[in-house]
């Protein structure tokens, strides 16, 4: 059997355990579960979304991870027009400018950008709402006992249920930490991921002057965007700025304090012409951020122990990637529906 693609309906697979609360686990678990599989989702975070995330305060909200999202494929764009319909996904216009070699142009990207309304996590929320998911449990050790599985969990030890089927939904990195003993191949797929760290930078620009732009792709420089969180729809308190570090400098600076990491970017922000004086800044480092395999499988199952693998960094990078491959997973575990 191709370990990609779709048997017939399995019916022996009851009770399955999806590791990791971002939009491919929530994609996966929710298929699952209207497909009657019980599922119940580990997120070691406090919340669902993953990186589709935004940081609150009592002053601001700022989306802090993904910035937007598009949508190309029928099938998400159908998902989409349902995140829409209930208020918890919009379309965003921004004016979107580039600078490069210490000039500034348009950018005349055509293409429909989405974010979540009100936040960027609001997507993620909608999908999490009719499953079970434990939050802040990080299951550090899968074992088979039998024909199941058996989890490990470092806040609370042994998960006292057993599972019929293990989806891993998270980094590639951290997916290949719970494959090293388990299975090889699978554990070679992770490896060559080559995910990427981002160093982030939530600031508030008292004395920054208004800008003619609500976004920007910055190139050859240590930071490669920067974007004003009020131009997004429903976005409400201080107004703020995002500014994602490069993914190459940000690997190679991931170890940085947040202090040295700030200074660096906030040296190249001045650069470009923003006015950090008095600027009042939070740092987050995303340990694996960005990256995907050089040729997409889109999912990965390994039927013979029951468990499958899915995330963006499979389905070419992105949210709509994210999204597929756990639909994907989630119909190449129990088989399309029956008549």
């Amino acid at each position: 059997m191709n370990p990609n693609t779709c048997g017939t309906h399995n019916t022996q697979i009851k009770k399955v355990a999806v590791i990791g609360a971002g939009i491919a686990g929530l994609s996966c678990a929710g298929h699952l579960q209207s497909l009657g599989v019980s599922v119940d989702i580990f997120e070691k975070s406090r919340g669902p979304s993953g990186r589709m995330s935004t940081r609150r305060t009592p002053e601001w909200s700022v989306d802090h991870g993904a910035q937007y999202f598009t949508a190309r494929d029928p099938r998400f764009r159908q998902e989409v027009k349902q995140w829409v319909k209930n208020g918890v996904a919009a379309i965003w216009n921004p004016r979107l400018r580039v600078y490069e070699a210490g000039l500034w142009s348009e950018c005349h990207s055509q293409e429909t950008r989405y974010v979540g309304t009100p936040n960027m996590n609001s997507p993620g929320k909608f999908l999490a709402e009719d499953l079970s998911i434990q939050y802040e449990k990080t299951i550090s050790q899968l074992e088979r006992r039998g024909s199941q599985w058996s989890l490990q969990c470092n806040e609370i030890g042994k998960i006292s249920a057993l599972y019929d089927f293990v989806v891993l939904a998270i980094p590639a990195p951290q997916a290949s930490d719970l494959l090293k003993s388990l299975n090889t191949r699978a554990s070679d797929i992770t490896d060559s991921a080559q995910m990427k760290a981002c160093w982030t930078m939530m600031g508030y620009f008292p004395n920054q002057a208004t800008t003619n732009f609500d976004a920007a792709f910055i190139n050859q420089e240590i930071i490669s965007w920067i974007c004003q969180n009020g131009s997004k729809s429903l976005r409400r308190g201080r107004p703020m700025w995002t500014i994602h570090g490069n993914p190459s400098w940000s690997q190679e600076n991931v170890e940085l304090s947040k202090e040295a990491a700030q200074s660096q970017m906030m040296e190249c922000l001045a650069s470009i012409g923003f006015d950090c004086q008095d600027a009042e800044i939070t740092m987050h480092r995303w340990r694996y951020a960005s990256g995907a395999l050089e040729h997409p499988i889109n999912f990965h199952l390994l039927p013979d122990i029951n468990l499958g693998l899915c995330g963006d960094w499979l389905h070419g990078g992105r949210v709509e990637g994210g999204y597929l491959s756990g639909l994907q997973l989630a119909e190449a575990i129990i088989g399309p529906k029956e008549n």
